[in-house]
C-alpha cells in the first residue's frame, strides 16, 4: 500500500487539491481532507475492464471497430454527455468533427442560464482567489453552497490567514432562497448565517425586489415571499457598505422557466452597487462532471460553448435547436455516443438508436448500450488537465493507480482513426 498526498480532486469543482489517498492494487481510500462529494468519487471500485459489444465482452480493437462502424454512415449522430478532462473533449470535438456530430456536455441546460444572461447584457466575476482574500460580505443565492461543495467554506471562507482581512470569521454569509444543509457556512467564531427563505418559483420576485432597493426604487409591499421587505432592505445595506461584496448562486438550483432572467437580475444588482461606489462581484457554481472543461475547450477550439453541431462540416452553435435530449426525442439525430468518465451513476438518455458509452468503469444500464467502452477517470486512473469552477486555473490532475483502462481520449483517437 501507498500513500499519495497533495492530490487534487476532478470531481468538486472547487479546485480541491490536498488530498490523501492511500492506494491498494487498484483499491483507493480518501485517508485525509474527502467529502461527501469527493470521497465517493475516488473510491468507486473498478468492475469491468473488458469493453462490451451487444452485451458481450469483447477486446478493445473490436469494441472501436463496431463504434465506428456504427457511426460511419450516419447523417447526425449526437455525442452528449462531454464529461472528461481537456485531452478527453479535444478527442471529443475531433471525433465530432470527423463524423459531423453535435456536440452537447451534460449540464448545458443549466449553464444556458448563465450564458444567455452574459450574452445579453454581459457580467462582472470574481475567482476563488478573490473571493478568499477579499470578500466579507457573501450572499448565497437560490442554492445550498454545502452541499454543491462541502469544503467551499473551509478552504475559501473561513481560511486562517487572508491578504485583505484582519479577520475572516467576521465575514457575513447570507442565504436567499435555499437554507443550508449543514453548519459549515457558521464561522469558527460562532457567528451563523443569516438565513431568508421562499420557495424556487417565488425567487425571481425577491430577487426583482432586492434590485429595486439597491437602486433606491421604491417598494409598497411590506413583504414578498414569506420575506419581509425590510429584510431585503437590510441584505442591500450590507452589500452596498461591504469592501467586497460578492453574490453566489448556482445555475443548476434554479430549476424554473426563464430562470435566465433571475441570473440577469443577479448581475445587474452587481453592476449597480458597483456604480454607487463600493466593490461587489458575482460568482456562478459549476465545474461539476467536467462542464467547464467542456465548456473552455469547445470554446477555444470552435469559438462557442459545448453545444454545437459539425454537420456542415463547420461548428454551428445554436443553445436550444441543439439539445441532445430535444433530438432523440424528436427524431432528429441518428446515433448516440455518450461520453461520462467520472460519475459511475450516470445515465446515458433513453434511446432505441444505435448507442455508444465510453464510461467510467461500474456504470450499469436500463438497456445495455450497442457498445460499451470503460474508461479510466482523469485524476485516477491517467494524469489530466481539469478546469476549476471559475475558469481561470486547469488543475493538473494526478495518475494514481495502474488499473489497465484506457482514457477517454484514447478511445475516442482510435473511434476517429477508424471512422
Amino acid at each position: 500500500m501507498t500513500e499519495i498526498t497533495e492530490v487534487p480532486s476532478p470531481f468538486c469543482g472547487i479546485g480541491t487539491d490536498d488530498l490523501t489517498i492511500r492506494v491498494d492494487g487498484v483499491s483507493l481510500q480518501v485517508a485525509a481532507n474527502g467529502c461527501a462529494v469527493n470521497t465517493p468519487g475516488f473510491e468507486q471500485p473498478i468492475t469491468d475492464t473488458s469493453p462490451r459489444v451487444g452485451g458481450q465482452a469483447v477486446d478493445l480493437d473490436t469494441a472501436v471497430a463496431k463504434a465506428a462502424a456504427l457511426l460511419r454512415d450516419t447523417k447526425q449522430p449526437v455525442i452528449a454527455g462531454c464529461a472528461t478532462d481537456v485531452n478527453g473533449m479535444r478527442g471529443l470535438l475531433a471525433l465530432a468533427d470527423k463524423s459531423g456530430a453535435v456536440v452537447d456536455n451534460v449540464n448545458f441546460p443549466a449553464a444556458r442560464r448563465n450564458l444567455l444572461a452574459l450574452q445579453d447584457s454581459g457580467w462582472m466575476n470574481t475567482t476563488l482567489a478573490e473571493l478568499k482574500n477579499r470578500c466579507d460580505v457573501l450572499l448565497i443565492v437560490g442554492t445550498d453552497l454545502e452541499a454543491f461543495a462541502p469544503r467551499f467554506f473551509e478552504r475559501y471562507l473561513w481560511n486562517e490567514q487572508s491578504m485583505f482581512l484582519d479577520n475572516t470569521a467576521s465575514r457575513d454569509v447570507i442565504y436567499l432562497g435555499k437554507a443550508p444543509s449543514g453548519d459549515a457556512s457558521t464561522s469558527p467564531a460562532g457567528k451563523t448565517a443569516t438565513v431568508l427563505t421562499c420557495a424556487d418559483a417565488d425567487l425571481p420576485d425577491v430577487v426583482a425586489v432586492l434590485a429595486a432597493l439597491i437602486k433606491k426604487q421604491p417598494v409598497l409591499a411590506q413583504n414578498v415571499a414569506g420575506i419581509a421587505v425590510t429584510d431585503l432592505q437590510a441584505v442591500a445595506d450590507k452589500l452596498k457598505t461591504a469592501q467586497y461584496g460578492v453574490i453566489l448562486w448556482g445555475a443548476a438550483a434554479l430549476a424554473y422557466d426563464h430562470a435566465e432572467l433571475t441570473v440577469q437580475t443577479i448581475c445587474n444588482i452587481v453592476k449597480d452597487i458597483n456604480l454607487q461606489g463600493t466593490r461587489c462581484s458575482g460568482f456562478p457554481l459549476g465545474g461539476r462532471e467536467g462542464d467547464q472543461t467542456a465548456n473552455q475547450v469547445c470554446g477555444w477550439t470552435t469559438g462557442y460553448p459545448a453545444r454545437v453541431n459539425f454537420a456542415r462540416g463547420y461548428p454551428e452553435y445554436d443553445p436550444f435547436l441543439y439539445d441532445s435530449q430535444a433530438m432523440l426525442a424528436n427524431g432528429e439525430a441518428d446515433a448516440l455516443i455518450w461520453v461520462h468518465a467520472f460519475n459511475v451513476n450516470a445515465k446515458p438518455p433513453r434511446t432505441t438508436l444505435p448507442t455508444i458509452v465510453i464510461g467510467r468503469s461500474g456504470m450499469t444500464f436500463e438497456k445495455e448500450p450497442d457498445v460499451f467502452i470503460p474508461v479510466g477517470t482523469p485524476g485516477i486512473d491517467h494524469a489530466g488537465h481539469a478546469y476549476r469552477l471559475d475558469n481561470v486555473v486547469a488543475i493538473r490532475l494526478k495518475k494514481l493507480r495502474d488499473s489497465g483502462l484506457p482514457s477517454t481520449a484514447e478511445v475516442l483517437h482510435a473511434i476517429e482513426q477508424a471512422l
